[in-house]
């Protein structure tokens, strides 16, 4: 979109909070970039430049706006709506990837030569994966020294900086300003809690909480999730330690408070549940989509903003897709609990109520199959699977190509396309994965006049792509019995 000048002055001009996030205006005359709603009186047209990415525009020498902050502008919808390199490459970079295993641990992910995936990410967003790593580094410094006490030799290694030198430079490259200059402007009302982080995580309006935070609460599975006081609270498995996150809606963010067992976990912790919450999506554009089917419209109308509830951890959604089939929520919550009893890792809550973390494919790969309280063909569907994840046959990921992930889970021993089809959506991310077999579906459609067999259903919903699993969520509201994990 920043290529487009004429619609990027438009949205500058107007302040219009929708377009954080899709591109930066960089300022010619003072150097600094802001957010498209950023509140202050916008520069000449002659003086506004276009960039993709923060990450950009740092590269090109500018400083971030003091007022709207557009390091902490939501991330761009696009890195989760689409399947190609440059969004799984993002998606990873996001997820610490760079920071932990470098560029060439990047390119090894994804499958591609460092050059290539530097190539592909200079030409669409103006900064290689160094840079954008380098962003997200400078954001997670500001958020440590905002919200904590900790002393900057701490925080510089929390963030992921190689040395105290590193981070002071960055930090007044990218914000003007000393870490010290930056902690003296935190505001005196700041209340900090040792060993908890409290953020604000931004999103596109509308919201719905509703059906995100419901799907959450219903589906919780005891000692990993629980909902408590309005706040959807979870253990967190991470790459270096792990966490607990308290996260509660409110009318323009979403509260966030973590507690971390290693603090170099903060960008990834945040990244994954932005994600859980689908916190970057566009969600005008997703319902100006809908809304072209006269079934949809009103449903949209009545309750706009509505998100697809996905996961913290793929492999562990997998597991519970597994556990879930043919049982209803409550059999799929017991069944889960039992595995965290028996095999999750236990962690301490200071609030209490949370108990374990999710176990790892590793640890339910050595549970004996007959110690599985379900039939026999679904406890060879579980440990195939199990296997499969623990020993990297079948990998589940952020940087996941759809349809080839898609294709494999449908290889397994009682994988069928609802199955596939709800990992897709809920775990991989696809924004167009659809549940034509759902009985939840099936009955709204029903109810809805829209087409209720499968074949003839997929084929009226050709029109909602590339939105369908949007659409499954306004169709599971309609149904007295929304959450359904019951494939056909």
């Amino acid at each position: 979109m920043h290529t487009d000048t004429e619609r990027c002055v438009r949205a500058v001009q107007s302040k219009d909070a929708r377009f954080d996030g899709w591109f930066f205006t960089a300022v010619l005359t003072t150097r600094i970039y802001c957010r498209p709603s950023c509140p202050v009186v916008p520069p000449k047209p002659e003086n506004m430049t276009f960039y993709p990415s923060a990450a950009a525009c740092q590269q090109a020498g500018f400083r971030a706006c003091k007022r709207c902050r557009p390091d902490t502008s939501p991330g761009s919808p696009q890195w989760n709506q689409r399947a190609d390199l440059v969004a799984r490459a993002m998606r990873l970079i996001a997820d610490g990837t760079v920071d932990r295993e470098g560029v060439p641990g990047l390119a090894a992910r994804l499958g591609y030569s460092t050059r290539q995936i530097e190539r592909q990410l200079l030409a669409e967003l103006g900064a290689g994966p160094l840079a954008l790593a380098r962003a997200q580094r400078a954001q997670t410094a500001r958020l440590l020294i905002e919200t904590t006490a900790l002393p900057m030799a701490e925080i510089t290694f929390a963030a992921g900086f190689s040395s105290i030198r590193t981070f002071n430079d960055t930090v007044r490259d990218v914000f003007a300003l000393s870490p010290s200059e930056l902690r003296n402007r935190r505001p005196k009302t700041t209340v900090l809690t040792p060993g908890t982080l409290t953020l604000r995580l931004p999103f596109r309006a509308p919201l719905n909480p509703d059906n995100l935070f419901g799907h959450l609460a219903a589906t919780a599975v005891p000692g990993v999730e629980e909902w408590r006081a309005g706040a959807y609270r979870r253990t967190l498995r991470l790459p270096y330690g792990h966490g607990i996150v308290s996260l509660t809606p409110k009318s323009d963010h979403i509260a966030c408070r973590l507690t971390l067992s290693d603090l170099r976990d903060l960008p990834v912790a945040i990244s994954r549940c932005r994600r859980m919450l689908d916190l970057d999506a566009d969600p005008v554009a997703v319902d100006d989509q809908l809304r072209t089917d006269p079934v949809l419209a009103p449903l949209v109308d009545k309750a706009p903003g509505r998100r697809v509830p996905r996961t913290v951890d793929e492999a562990e959604f997998a597991v519970r897709a597994v556990l879930g089939q043919q049982v209803s929520t409550a059999a799929a919550r017991t069944h889960a609990a039992r595995l965290v009893t028996a095999h999750g890792e236990p962690v301490d809550d200071p609030e209490g109520g949370l108990t374990h973390l999710f176990p790892s494919p590793e640890a339910l790969a050595s549970v004996a199959p007959e110690s599985l309280a379900m039939p026999h063909t679904r406890r060879t569907t579980f440990t195939t699977l199990v296997t499969q994840l623990a020993d990297g046959t079948l990998h589940l990921g952020v940087e996941s190509d759809w349809a080839e992930t898609r294709a494999r889970l449908l290889s397994l021993p009682g994988f069928g396309p609802w199955t596939a089809d709800v990992i897709a959506m809920r775990a991989l991310g696809d924004p167009d994965a659809f549940l034509p077999t759902d009985l939840g579906i099936r009955r709204a459609a029903q109810e809805l006049g829209l087409p209720s067999t499968p074949a003839a259903l997929t084929a009226h919903a050709a029109a909602w792509r590339p939105w369908r699993a949007y659409a499954v969520q306004y169709l599971w509201a309609t149904d007295s019995h929304p959450i359904n994990f019951l494939p056909v």
